[in-house]
Protein backbone atom coordinates (compact mmCIF):
# COMPACT_ATOMS: atom_id res chain seq x y z
CA UNK A 1 0.00 0.00 0.00
CA UNK A 2 1.44 3.38 -1.01
CA UNK A 3 1.30 5.63 2.03
CA UNK A 4 2.64 8.87 3.36
CA UNK A 5 4.35 9.54 6.65
CA UNK A 6 2.26 11.57 9.07
CA UNK A 7 2.72 15.25 9.65
CA UNK A 8 4.85 15.59 12.82
CA UNK A 9 2.15 17.85 14.35
CA UNK A 10 -0.68 15.56 15.51
CA UNK A 11 -3.18 18.42 15.72
CA UNK A 12 -3.23 18.65 11.94
CA UNK A 13 -4.18 14.99 11.42
CA UNK A 14 -7.86 15.39 10.78
CA UNK A 15 -8.44 12.25 8.74
CA UNK A 16 -10.39 9.57 10.62
CA UNK A 17 -8.24 6.59 11.56
CA UNK A 18 -10.85 4.21 10.19
CA UNK A 19 -10.69 5.65 6.65
CA UNK A 20 -8.70 3.28 4.47
CA UNK A 21 -5.56 4.42 2.68
CA UNK A 22 -5.13 3.61 -0.98
CA UNK A 23 -2.52 4.03 -3.66
CA UNK A 24 -4.69 6.87 -4.98
CA UNK A 25 -4.59 8.87 -1.74
CA UNK A 26 -3.73 12.53 -2.33
CA UNK A 27 -0.50 12.56 -0.33
CA UNK A 28 1.28 9.68 -2.05
CA UNK A 29 0.10 10.84 -5.47
CA UNK A 30 1.49 14.32 -4.87
CA UNK A 31 4.80 12.86 -3.67
CA UNK A 32 5.06 10.65 -6.74
CA UNK A 33 4.15 13.54 -9.06
CA UNK A 34 6.77 15.83 -7.52
CA UNK A 35 9.41 13.12 -7.85
CA UNK A 36 8.52 12.42 -11.48
CA UNK A 37 8.52 16.10 -12.45
CA UNK A 38 11.89 16.61 -10.74
CA UNK A 39 13.34 13.54 -12.48
CA UNK A 40 12.14 14.73 -15.90
CA UNK A 41 13.99 18.04 -15.50
CA UNK A 42 17.09 16.01 -16.40
CA UNK A 43 15.92 16.45 -20.00
CA UNK A 44 16.44 20.22 -19.73
CA UNK A 45 19.88 21.76 -20.42
CA UNK A 46 21.98 21.77 -17.24
CA UNK A 47 25.61 21.76 -16.08
CA UNK A 48 27.29 18.32 -15.82
CA UNK A 49 26.05 16.39 -12.79
CA UNK A 50 23.55 19.12 -11.80
CA UNK A 51 20.95 16.49 -11.13
CA UNK A 52 17.84 15.84 -9.01
CA UNK A 53 18.48 12.14 -8.45
CA UNK A 54 19.95 12.28 -4.93
CA UNK A 55 17.33 14.80 -3.83
CA UNK A 56 14.39 12.71 -5.06
CA UNK A 57 15.83 9.69 -3.26
CA UNK A 58 16.11 11.57 0.04
CA UNK A 59 12.65 13.06 -0.47
CA UNK A 60 11.07 9.67 -1.09
CA UNK A 61 12.85 8.15 1.88
CA UNK A 62 11.70 10.96 4.14
CA UNK A 63 8.00 10.97 3.26
CA UNK A 64 6.72 7.63 1.92
CA UNK A 65 5.60 5.61 4.92
CA UNK A 66 5.96 2.31 3.03
CA UNK A 67 9.68 1.80 2.59
CA UNK A 68 9.24 -0.30 -0.55
CA UNK A 69 7.48 2.60 -2.27
CA UNK A 70 10.06 5.03 -0.91
CA UNK A 71 12.68 3.08 -2.85
CA UNK A 72 10.66 2.16 -5.94
CA UNK A 73 9.14 5.56 -6.79
CA UNK A 74 12.48 7.44 -7.09
CA UNK A 75 13.93 4.52 -9.09
CA UNK A 76 10.90 4.59 -11.38
CA UNK A 77 11.28 8.34 -11.86
CA UNK A 78 14.95 7.87 -12.71
CA UNK A 79 14.16 5.07 -15.15
CA UNK A 80 11.45 7.09 -16.91
CA UNK A 81 13.79 10.06 -17.27
CA UNK A 82 16.55 7.76 -18.57
CA UNK A 83 14.18 6.34 -21.19
CA UNK A 84 13.18 9.85 -22.27
CA UNK A 85 16.83 10.90 -22.51
CA UNK A 86 17.65 7.78 -24.52
CA UNK A 87 14.77 8.46 -26.92
CA UNK A 88 15.84 12.08 -27.34
CA UNK A 89 19.60 11.58 -27.58
CA UNK A 90 19.77 7.99 -28.86
CA UNK A 91 23.17 6.52 -29.72
CA UNK A 92 25.65 6.91 -26.91
CA UNK A 93 23.05 7.57 -24.23
CA UNK A 94 20.98 4.55 -25.25
CA UNK A 95 24.07 2.36 -24.78
CA UNK A 96 23.97 3.36 -21.10
CA UNK A 97 21.35 0.65 -20.56
CA UNK A 98 23.75 -2.05 -21.66
CA UNK A 99 26.59 -1.15 -19.32
CA UNK A 100 27.37 -1.70 -15.65
CA UNK A 101 27.25 2.00 -14.84
CA UNK A 102 23.47 2.06 -14.71
CA UNK A 103 23.44 -0.52 -11.90
CA UNK A 104 25.96 1.53 -9.93
CA UNK A 105 23.88 4.71 -10.24
CA UNK A 106 20.59 2.96 -9.43
CA UNK A 107 22.25 1.24 -6.48
CA UNK A 108 23.41 4.64 -5.22
CA UNK A 109 19.87 5.95 -5.46
CA UNK A 110 18.55 3.01 -3.43
CA UNK A 111 21.24 3.62 -0.79
CA UNK A 112 20.46 7.33 -0.72
CA UNK A 113 16.78 6.54 -0.19
CA UNK A 114 17.78 4.37 2.75
CA UNK A 115 19.71 7.35 4.10
CA UNK A 116 16.54 9.42 3.71
CA UNK A 117 14.78 7.13 6.18
CA UNK A 118 16.75 9.04 8.83
CA UNK A 119 14.73 12.16 7.95
CA UNK A 120 11.36 10.51 8.59
CA UNK A 121 9.47 12.73 11.04
CA UNK A 122 12.61 14.86 11.53
CA UNK A 123 12.68 17.11 8.46
CA UNK A 124 14.42 20.40 9.22
CA UNK A 125 16.50 22.66 7.02
CA UNK A 126 19.72 21.77 8.83
CA UNK A 127 19.09 18.04 8.66
CA UNK A 128 18.16 18.15 4.97
CA UNK A 129 21.36 20.10 4.26
CA UNK A 130 23.44 17.49 6.08
CA UNK A 131 21.77 14.60 4.31
CA UNK A 132 22.20 16.31 0.93
CA UNK A 133 25.93 16.65 1.52
CA UNK A 134 26.15 13.04 2.70
CA UNK A 135 24.17 11.81 -0.33
CA UNK A 136 26.42 13.74 -2.72
CA UNK A 137 29.50 12.33 -1.00
CA UNK A 138 28.11 8.79 -1.27
CA UNK A 139 27.45 9.22 -4.98
CA UNK A 140 30.95 10.65 -5.54
CA UNK A 141 32.72 7.87 -3.64
CA UNK A 142 30.77 4.97 -5.13
CA UNK A 143 30.61 6.10 -8.77
CA UNK A 144 34.27 7.06 -8.98
CA UNK A 145 35.29 3.81 -7.33
CA UNK A 146 33.22 1.99 -9.93
CA UNK A 147 34.90 4.04 -12.68
CA UNK A 148 38.28 2.93 -11.35
CA UNK A 149 37.18 -0.70 -11.45
CA UNK A 150 35.54 -0.56 -14.87
CA UNK A 151 37.58 1.93 -16.88
CA UNK A 152 40.82 0.54 -18.37
CA UNK A 153 42.37 4.02 -18.41
CA UNK A 154 42.85 3.73 -14.64
CA UNK A 155 45.51 1.24 -13.47
CA UNK A 156 44.46 -1.07 -10.64
CA UNK A 157 46.71 0.68 -8.17
CA UNK A 158 46.30 3.23 -5.39
CA UNK A 159 47.55 5.88 -7.83
CA UNK A 160 44.89 4.83 -10.35
CA UNK A 161 42.17 5.01 -7.71
CA UNK A 162 43.36 8.46 -6.67
CA UNK A 163 43.34 9.55 -10.31
CA UNK A 164 39.73 8.47 -10.72
CA UNK A 165 38.69 10.56 -7.73
CA UNK A 166 40.70 13.57 -8.88
CA UNK A 167 39.00 13.32 -12.29
CA UNK A 168 35.61 13.45 -10.56
CA UNK A 169 36.29 16.55 -8.46
CA UNK A 170 35.22 19.09 -11.14
CA UNK A 171 31.81 17.38 -11.27
CA UNK A 172 31.39 17.17 -7.49
CA UNK A 173 30.52 20.84 -7.04
CA UNK A 174 27.69 20.58 -9.55
CA UNK A 175 26.45 17.39 -7.93
CA UNK A 176 26.28 19.11 -4.54
CA UNK A 177 24.63 22.23 -5.95
CA UNK A 178 22.09 20.18 -7.90
CA UNK A 179 21.19 18.10 -4.86
CA UNK A 180 20.78 21.22 -2.69
CA UNK A 181 18.68 23.01 -5.32
CA UNK A 182 16.28 20.13 -5.91
CA UNK A 183 16.06 19.27 -2.21
CA UNK A 184 15.05 22.87 -1.46
CA UNK A 185 12.43 22.72 -4.21
CA UNK A 186 11.02 19.33 -3.17
CA UNK A 187 11.11 19.57 0.62
CA UNK A 188 10.22 23.28 0.63
CA UNK A 189 7.51 22.90 -2.00
CA UNK A 190 5.88 19.97 -0.25
CA UNK A 191 5.97 21.80 3.10
CA UNK A 192 4.14 24.74 1.51
CA UNK A 193 1.60 22.43 -0.09
CA UNK A 194 0.96 20.74 3.26
CA UNK A 195 0.22 24.10 4.84
CA UNK A 196 -2.23 25.12 2.13
CA UNK A 197 -3.95 21.79 1.47
CA UNK A 198 -5.35 20.06 4.58
CA UNK A 199 -5.69 16.75 2.74
CA UNK A 200 -1.88 16.53 2.55
CA UNK A 201 -1.58 16.97 6.31
CA UNK A 202 -3.70 13.94 7.06
CA UNK A 203 -2.12 10.68 8.12
CA UNK A 204 -2.45 8.16 5.29
CA UNK A 205 -0.78 5.16 6.92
Amino acid sequence: MLTLLPDPHPATMTRPASEPSTIFAAGPLVLAALILVAALTRVLPHPPNFSPIAAIALFGGAYFAARAWAVLVPLAGLLISDLVLASVNGGLYASWFGGNGIWVVYGCIALTTAMGFGLRGKVTGTRVLGYCLAGSALFFVVTNFAAWLGNPMYPRTAAGLAASYVAGIPFLQWSVLGTLFYAAALFGGFALLRRRLPVLRAQTV
